[in-house]
This record gives structure tokens, C-alpha cells and sequence, in this order.
């Protein structure tokens, strides 16, 4: 009785032994794509007449891979053969060059000569040999607490085991509970700075493994606790006091990323500065006042400010007059430059001479005016903080020259300095 591989399955419908002990083993036990393997039997009894292997988790004629007689050495393919499959004369199944598509489950039925049959099952599990992954962001420049981080570990493999790495180490556990259950896909909802930094995925499975390059991530935040520095010192909120004709670096400092853009600000009225730091070389009455910092980020569009207050010191009150240039010559400019001059000024006269009413150069009034006085030669002029140019020297104005002030409240102070003009040659 001539039988194929189809009515042997129709047979074992019948006579299914459920006790059979036949075991199914891979050689070798975890085989690589390209892999020649055997799907090794034990536990054959009996004098068999053939064999059927299957390709799938039921006796299916849709999964016979191929059917094999005994007797003969005869083997038919059945619809799941791939052409590279072949059945030993002891039931074993070889499959040269076995790809990731071979894996699943292998089912080996047997028929004797009374026409019982027994299965036996075995697993197999192709590996890849995994290719390096690469990481896929969103973006990689994101601003803290406002944009969401989503990266994509891209494999060829879609049964290889995914893991990921923050900085080379394992990733943080706020980090961790945005993995997606199959673990290809990060996302981080409101990203924090501490996030920041190099992210890695690998790709592995029991015989390869394969880690992705790097991708950088920038975190922009700030800017905050903005602070204005003197020495090394946090200054904001603070008077500073200088002595008179002293120097004063102002720093301004803050937590941001990327660095700030920096505004400074004096009594309210911008300083063309554009950097992180303001110098006063010369400390006078005049750089009294406030100095406000600006600091902007232009990525988070955030902004924050810090003030200080700048006086003299209680010893730089009087005043005193400084000629500048010091050594002026024949046909320059000279202003002699008053610093320390009252706050609670009401008027001044400049004198040629002592402070005598013949020898009166010009006057400043309350309203801020200056008016001319008997010896007013056409070339002086008056400021409000009570210096005096005087243009075009000639020798004739080498001498003394007196400045008397008046303040609010009535206190009246008189201050002489020598100018000397040096001729020309």
C-alpha cells in the first residue's frame, strides 16, 4: 500500500499517541542567520515506515515542510519547504543556511508499520546578526519644562531586545517610565536640564548586539538667579561704596542656557555695554546711582534682572578740582572738572582770580542757566556739576582760578586751583 505524506496526516488524526516521548534538540543550540543546523530527534522506538516535519504549531497540511519514507529514502516537499531543507534517514531535519523567517515551532510525526503515529515538537529561534541602530529625535535642542523629548531606536530588527543609555550609564528612572513597552520609543514629557546629554540605544539578542552612535541633547533653560558681583561677591539689592577716583567692575552672573545676552542699565537709561560685566574707572559724584542688569536667553525667551546701588564713600564728599588735560597747552581745551561736588546744589560762580565780583567769569543760576560775569573773555563755559571748559588757552590764562557754591541749605564752600599753560615748542 503506496502512501503519501497527506493521507499519513489524515491517519494521525486517528491515531494520535499523546504518551510519545520523542524529544526534538538544535544543533547548535542557538543558530545565527546563515547557520547550517539539525533539528536533532531522540526517542525514536519501533520499526517506523516514515516521517512527517511540519513548519508550524499544528499537524497542518498548509505547514508540511516534507514527508520521508523509510524503506525508500524517498522525500516529497510539502507547501512550507523553502528548498533548503532535506530529511535524514533517523528523522533528524537539516536546513542549510537558515534565515530569521525558519524560527517558530517544528513538529516531527511518526508512522510505524501498524500505522500509529507519534509527534514530536521542538522550537527553534533564528538569531541576527544585528546592525548598528540609530537614534531618531524630534529635535535635539529642547527648552526645559516646555518641549517634549522623543527619540526612536531605529533597527532593521524587529525581534531584537532594545536598551538604552543616558551619558553610557543606565538612564534615569523619570527617563525609564517613558519607554514604550517594546522599548524602541523614549519620550519625556516637560524635559528637565539634568536631561541633557548623550543618548545611546543597543540593539541585542543572545548572539549579537549592536550600539548605536551618540545623539546630543541640549536642554535650554533660564536664565535665573540673576546676581550682580563685585570681587567675587554677590552684591544685588545692596549699596556699594567707593571712594573717590577709584575703579569698580561690576559682573553680572546667572543659570542659563545657552549664555545669556546681557543689558546693563544706569538710572534707567541703557548703557551701550553688550557685555557681562560694566567698568568704572574713576569713581566721581557723576556714576552715582543704579545699575541694573539684564540678563535675556533668546531660546526659552525668559528674562531676569538684578540692581545695585553705587555711592561714595563718606571720605570722597569733598570736593575737589582736577584739570584735564592736567598739563594743557597754548591753544588747547582745559576743563577743570569738579568731583564731589554738593548734591543739594543751589547756584555757583567761577572767579579769574580770588572770589571777588570783578573777578566773576560766570554764574549758574537755580534754573540751571549760566550767565556770563564782568570777566567772561567768551570762551568759558559752565556745566551743571559745576565744572568749567575754558577754550583756546592762552598764556594769559595761567593762574588761579576759585569756584564758590552755594547749596539748599545755605552752606557756602570755596575751592582755589592753579592752572599752568604751557607754550607751544
Amino acid at each position: 500500500m503506496a502512501l503519501t505524506g497527506y493521507s499519513w496526516l489524515l491517519l494521525s488524526a486517528t491515531f494520535l499517541n499523546v504518551g510519545a516521548e520523542i524529544s526534538i534538540t538544535l544543533e547548535p543550540a542557538q543558530p545565527t542567520e546563515g547557520d547550517n543546523i539539525t533539528l536533532v530527534v531522540h526517542g525514536l522506538s519501533g520499526e517506523l515506515l516514515a516521517y512527517n516535519w511540519y513548519a508550524g504549531p499544528t499537524l497542518s497540511v498548509s505547514y508540511l515542510v516534507a514527508s520521508y519514507i523509510v524503506s525508500t529514502g524517498d522525500e516529497t516537499p510539502g507547501p512550507a519547504h523553502t528548498g533548503r531543507e532535506a530529511v535524514r534517514p533517523d528523522g533528524s531535519l537539516d536546513i542549510q543556511g537558515v534565515l530569521p523567517r525558519h524560527s517558530g515551532t517544528y513538529i516531527l510525526q511518526t508512522y510505524n508499520r501498524q500505522f500509529q503515529t507519534e509527534v514530536g515538537y521542538g522550537h527553534m529561534q533564528v538569531y541576527e546578526i544585528l546592525a548598528q541602530p540609530t537614534v531618531l529625535a524630534n529635535s535635539t535642542a529642547l527648552v526645559e519644562r516646555r518641549d517634549t523629548l522623543r527619540l526612536m531606536c531605529g533597527s532593521p530588527s524587529t525581534t531584537a531586545e532594545v536598551r538604552w543609555f543616558f551619558n553610557g550609564g543606565a538612564l534615569p528612572v523619570a527617563l525609564r517610565l517613558g519607554l514604550s513597552p517594546d522599548g524602541r520609543v523614549l519620550a519625556r514629557h516637560g524635559i528637565r536640564r539634568e536631561e541633557a546629554g548623550a543618548y545611546q540605544c543597543e540593539v541585542w539578542n543572545p548572539v549579537s548586539v549592536s550600539r548605536s552612535e551618540p545623539i546630543n541633547l541640549t536642554v535650554y533653560f533660564g536664565p535665573e538667579r540673576v546676581a550682580i558681583l563685585q570681587d567675587s561677591t554677590t552684591r544685588t539689592g545692596c549699596t556699594i561704596k567707593v571712594d573717590f577716583n577709584t575703579s569698580l567692575t561690576l559682573w553680572c552672573v546667572s543659570r542659563s542656557c545657552p549664555e545669556p545676552e546681557y543689558v546693563w542699565a544706569f538710572n534707567g537709561q541703557a548703557l551701550k555695554n553688550g557685555q557681562d560685566h560694566v567698568n568704572i574707572s574713576s569713581m566721581t559724584a557723576a556714576q552715582e546711582g543704579t545699575y541694573t542688569c539684564i540678563a535675556k536667553n533668546t531660546k526659552t525667551l525668559l528674562s531676569g534682572s538684578a540692581s545695585v546701588v553705587v555711592k561714595l564713600s563718606a571720605a570722597a564728599v569733598a570736593m575737589m578740582i582736577v584739570p584735564v588735560p592736567t598739563k594743557p597747552m597754548e591753544g588747547q581745551d582745559v576743563t577743570l572738572t569738579v568731583q564731589g561736588y554738593p548734591k543739594d546744589l543751589l547756584v555757583y560762580a567761577w572767579y579769574r582770580g580770588p572770589a571777588s565780583e570783578p573777578n566773576r567769569l560766570l554764574s549758574q543760576l537755580p534754573s540751571g542757566t549760566w550767565i556770563a560775569g564782568p570777566a567772561h573773555t567768551g570762551r568759558e563755559v559752565g556745566f551743571p556739576n559745576c565744572s568749567l571748559l575754558v577754550q583756546k588757552l592762552n598764556l594769559t590764562d595761567t593762574g588761579r582760578y576759585t569756584l564758590k557754591t552755594v547749596t539748599l541749605q545755605g552752606k557756602t564752600e570755596t575751592l582755589e586751583v592753579e592752572l599752568q599753560v604751557a607754550p607751544l615748542g
